[in-house]
């Protein structure tokens, strides 16, 4: 709470001198803009860094973002959350191990390097040599993450209600709940390590993905091991040539439908530090499973009817789906039905018409956002849906951003064909 409310006093500070000087100068200030400059930005980064854990989740979902709606100058400073946390000193990291592996867990190794390749929120990864050969990553998770999940939620919580993001009479007690139940799952590294072992039973012989194999004799509630996959990171392949990233596009969009409508089964975090970019090998890497989540049959057939009545252009069918998953108030005004109908049935018209789909040239995300922003600034209908179905949404919507940010081509016939 002390670090929100530093990095809180700090952007008003920057806001009040800059703003000061504009008035001196004769010119009137623009708030959000005065909000939203780089060094208020790499404050917000900083911070957020320090905290790791579900502070700098958040941070990490405004960080997908690629300037729809900020600045891509701003994104790309909150990009620096997605793999850059603060990484543990050598001396917390040897106590971390020692705990979980013994005190002479160096005999396990050839080579352990002690600066991580990947910093993140709740762990950092390095990379090793086992003394039988194995090339490895270990993800060792930061100490008291675990303990502080239910305070950061807490504090983030709280956060969102003083700024006014969220109304009051809106109750996210629900949501908060599932939000720690998420975390505290996404902190228990032998459940992330089954996660790992299902995924790779699932998609074993995938000509176009890869799941690291998990290594059972490295892994423990606080440190997860498993093979070492080289690759890079998918958000640094905007320079790509257009079929690279098509295809990379193309096929974590079908491996999404797959999880959605075959498996029953999701890694909803859409973090684009999750998935890298083998080149040799042609193939996308998978490399986190901790916000692995199972669905109901039910919602999974929900879904599928939402998408037939969609695609149909169905409004009648289409608005009792998105009443049964939960997006839609059991009597809505005839106002807030047109408006949400219009939303989903703008989102569906690429699908109806089918083909390939340009995020390049396509303005579908600003006209959503643009009838999202009017829709909400009535204040007048807030509906919080149920955690799977804003689990399942995060993401859809990541996918749709990692596209965007890719400028890719999709064909959306070869989508529709996994449902």
């Amino acid at each position: 709470m002390s670090r929100l409310g530093g990095m809180a006093l700090g952007v008003a500070g920057s806001v009040a001198v800059n703003g000061g000087r504009e008035w001196l100068s004769g010119s009137r200030p623009d708030i959000d803009r005065l909000l939203l400059t780089p060094a208020n930005l790499a404050r917000v980064t900083r911070q957020l860094a320090h905290m790791r854990g579900a502070a700098m989740k958040m941070g990490q979902l405004l960080s997908m973002e690629g300037g729809d709606f900020l600045p891509p100058e701003l994104a790309d400073i909150l990009g620096r959350l997605r793999n850059d946390a603060h990484f543990m000193p050598p001396k917390q990291l040897k106590t971390v191990l020692s705990r979980n592996w013994g005190p002479d867990f160096t005999r396990k190794f050839r080579r352990f390097d002690v600066r991580p390749v990947a910093a993140a929120s709740i762990g950092q990864v390095h990379r090793a040599t086992t003394v039988d050969g194995r090339e490895v990553a270990v993800k060792v998770q930061y100490p008291g993450v675990r303990r502080s999940i239910d305070s950061d939620v807490a504090n983030v919580a709280l956060l969102m209600r003083m700024s006014g993001l969220v109304p009051s009479e809106l109750d996210l007690d629900p949501l908060l709940s599932e939000a720690c139940r998420q975390l505290h799952e996404e902190a228990d590294y032998e459940r992330e390590g089954r996660m790992l072992a299902r995924f790779g039973a699932l998609l074993s012989g995938d000509p176009d993905l890869r799941v690291p194999a998990l290594c059972k004799d490295l892994t423990t509630d606080e440190i997860l091991g498993m093979s070492f996959a080289p690759g890079v990171p998918v958000d640094q392949l905007a320079d790509a040539p257009q079929d690279v990233r098509d295809h990379v596009v193309s096929v974590l969009i079908g491996l999404m439908m797959r999880e959605i409508f075959e498996f029953g089964l999701m890694q909803t975090d859409p973090n684009f530090a999750n998935y890298a970019w083998d080149a040799d090998n042609g193939k996308v890497i998978l490399l986190d499973f901790g916000a692995t989540r199972a669905f109901a049959p039910e919602l999974t057939d929900q879904y599928r009817k939402l998408l037939e009545a969609g695609l149909e252009g169905d409004r009648a069918r289409a608005m009792q789906q998105l009443e049964a998953i939960g997006f839609l108030a059991s009597e809505p005004q005839a106002h807030h039905a047109e408006a949400i109908w219009g939303m989903f049935d703008m989102a569906m018209a690429p699908m109806r018409r089918g083909g390939i789909f340009d995020f390049a040239t396509s303005d579908l995300a600003q006209r959503l956002r643009e009838a999202g922003m009017e829709f909400a600034a009535r204040g007048d209908y807030w509906v919080v849906p149920p955690a799977d179905a804003l689990f399942l949404q995060r993401k859809i919507g990541g996918m749709f951003l990692l596209a965007t940010r890719l400028k890719a081509r999709v064909n959306l016939d070869d989508v529709l064909s996994m449902v």
